[in-house]
């Protein structure tokens, strides 16, 4: 029993953080094309690029935190 609640909860880890790179990978490669499209508004594409890359490490982390309380609270 609690070799399938450590493999459940090393599932939901993996899955939090391979989401999070996929989807940080997305931004970051968005924004490298617009970059590549017109340098000259580089500024302005990575300043609205950064608030959404730091929401989604930030529920990144937050998730990874829940899922060691579990851990450490069963």
């Amino acid at each position: 029993m609690d070799f399938l609640y450590i493999a459940g909860v090393a599932i939901g880890l993996g899955l939090v953080v391979i989401g999070a790179g996929l989807g940080i990978g997305r931004f970051a490669a968005a924004m490298a094309e617009g970059i590549a499209r017109q340098p000259s508004a580089a500024a302005e594409i990575t300043g609205a690029v950064n608030l959404p890359l730091f929401l989604l490490e930030g529920v990144a982390i937050l998730a990874e935190v829940f899922i060691f309380t579990v851990v450490l609270l069963r």
